[in-house]
């Protein structure tokens, strides 16, 4: 129902709504709240001609001012990479080993390594390295394929059993269901279930089973061959578990990780940093001597002849410590 009229008691014109008796009066909007909301349509108008604002088919209107977030975060990671550039170039250049030997490189690389390990690695290996079922801790000194920096730095590059790096490390467990039985299988599950504690590996029925089928990849000791990736079974480190459940599907069914080779997205220096720092997060191992490089490792795995001529940036300013890992963390985003 709409009847305009006017309010008796207030003097003041309806707008004709009435519920239940109840009638609303058409008071005028304050004067500050209609300039206000004015204002804010003006204000509007200004700021779509100025910024970008209106979407387009292949982006939005630039505005007058040419005004650019993306742009402007782009420039500062260019800013701090230039600062960079010469501690960059450093690690793609000097000999893992002697990184530690400069203290900037080393605090640079070290930052960088955390940023380019938060990034990519922390998805598998955990957000303070500690690994889970199936992904090794990096955190102990227990390593696959090595733990040299060398070793970890080739691994990381070229990854592990994947098809998309020819220089990928691989090897692969035989699905042993296929060729034991069920009771030899539980046979030998208990058997490797006893190596920590100091079991004979080539003692009783067990030993036997063992003998004939693991020595060739574990050895004759049980501790493995790096050459390979066969872990040490002597060291009651367990990636894939111990139960007789976990244990009996890892010989029934042989595992197969597999780590993607970062080497096609990371750069040179991305690569050196997180080898860096995953070697110091406490189970780095020394190089022993040159046939400890895997081979294909690349020209950054090479040792110069003379140390003195490692290039070491002579003037890198305040530019490792956090500044490194901002940056890399930065660039990261923003090319995802």
């Amino acid at each position: 129902m709409s009847d305009r009229r006017i309010d008796p008691v207030t003097g003041t014109e309806t707008t004709g709504h009435s519920w239940d008796g109840i009638e609303e009066l058409n008071n005028p909007l304050p004067r500050w709240w209609l300039w206000a909301f004015y204002g804010t349509i003006l204000w509007g108008v200004i700021y779509v001609i100025l910024f970008p604002a209106w979407p387009m088919v292949t982006g939005a209107t630039k505005g007058v001012l040419g005004w650019s977030t993306r742009a402007n975060v782009a420039a500062e990671i260019a800013a701090v990479e230039e600062s960079q550039a010469a501690l960059r170039a450093s690690l793609t250049e000097v000999d893992l080993r002697l990184i530690p030997e400069n203290e900037e490189l080393h605090s640079f690389a070290i930052n960088a390594g955390a940023a380019v390990f938060r990034t990519n690695c922390s998805q598998c290996h955990g957000s303070g390295a500690a690994g889970a079922l199936g992904y090794p801790n990096l955190l102990d000194d227990a390593w696959l394929w090595g733990g040299t920096v060398e070793d970890i730095a080739y691994t990381v590059r070229h990854g592990i059993r994947n098809e998309a790096d020819p220089d990928a490390r691989y090897s692969e467990m035989p699905a042993f269901g296929e060729i034991l039985t069920d009771e030899e299988i539980a046979t030998l599950v208990a058997h490797v279930q006893s190596l920590p504690s100091g079991q004979d590996p080539l003692s009783g029925p067990g030993g036997e089973l063992f003998d004939l089928n693991c020595t060739a990849c574990h050895g004759m000791d049980a501790a493995g061959m790096r050459e390979l990736g066969a872990p040490n079974l002597t060291d009651a480190i367990w990636l894939y578990g111990n139960s007789d459940e976990q244990l009996t599907e890892v010989i029934r069914y042989g595992p197969f990780g597999v780590m993607p080779p970062w080497g096609e997205r990371l750069s040179e220096a991305e690569v050196a940093a997180v080898s860096v720092y995953v070697h110091g997060l406490g189970g780095g191992e020394t190089q022993v001597g040159e046939n400890d490089v895997p081979e294909g490792a690349g020209a950054i795995d090479a040792a110069p002849s003379d140390p003195d001529e490692v290039p070491f940036p002579d003037e890198a300013g305040d530019t490792g410590g956090e500044d490194a890992a901002a940056v890399i963390e930065t660039d990261e985003a923003a090319t995802q």
